[in-house]
């Protein structure tokens, strides 16, 4: 079955769920399923501890989305996912997860583990209200700044939307609120390279697309 239109399963930088016709580069789930049989999400919207991003695309798997399983969830980029306290998912995307793990606080912690500490986080609330100095976070962080969320990228902040980024910013000094989990943005600083589309993290310019690459 589908829908004339667009499902509330498209996530912002701060977890919250849209309906638009922009669907982004990764899916994920929030551990189960947590819309109704009408296709709807009401007030939960989170089934278990087990937040994860996942690839669009793996060993030719076809799903309908708010079906009987899960509750399929679209996103943006990976600094979206990971703002709003989704992990790299360990069957579609080992390789990421695995280096996702190795770069998050503690010494290898299972998933189970970064599920309950990325809970704990999610849930905090103070966990906008604490301002940092640009310059402090690291390259994939995303934070708010000026009303609007806004991504780290190349030492330069990019307004954030469910398509494409806005021009970069340069606001040397400015106090902003991160978005991004503080886990996660000890896995950025330690090294974790997320998908990043659009800005100089991802080899593209932003005005003649992609650069070639050798």
């Amino acid at each position: 079955m589908t829908s004339a239109r667009p499902l509330q399963n498209r996530v912002d930088p701060l977890g919250a769920l849209w309906a638009t016709p922009e669907r982004g580069r990764l899916m994920g789930n929030r551990g189960g399923r947590f819309h109704d049989d009408k296709r709807r999400i009401g007030r939960r919207q989170w089934a278990s501890r087990q937040w994860i991003a996942c690839a669009c695309e793996f060993k030719n798997r076809r799903r309908e989305v708010f079906g009987r399983g899960y509750t399929e969830l679209f996103f943006r980029d990976e600094p979206t996912a990971l703002a709003a306290g989704h992990r790299p998912c360990f069957e579609c995307r080992r390789a990421e997860a695995l280096a996702f793990q190795a770069a998050f606080p503690g010494v290898k912690p299972s998933a189970p583990a970064m599920d309950a500490r990325l809970h704990e986080e999610r849930q905090d609330p103070a966990r906008w209200a604490r301002l940092a100095v640009l310059e402090s976070l690291p390259e994939g962080a995303m934070v708010l700044w000026s009303g609007a969320a806004h991504l780290k990228a190349g030492g330069r902040l990019w307004p954030w939307s469910f398509g494409a980024y806005g021009a970069p910013k340069a606001a040397p000094g400015a106090k902003v609120a991160a978005l991004t989990p503080p886990s996660i943005l000890a896995a950025l600083a330690a090294g974790y390279r997320p998908r990043i589309e659009g800005t100089p993290l991802a080899g593209e310019d932003v005005k003649n697309g992609p650069r070639r690459r050798a």
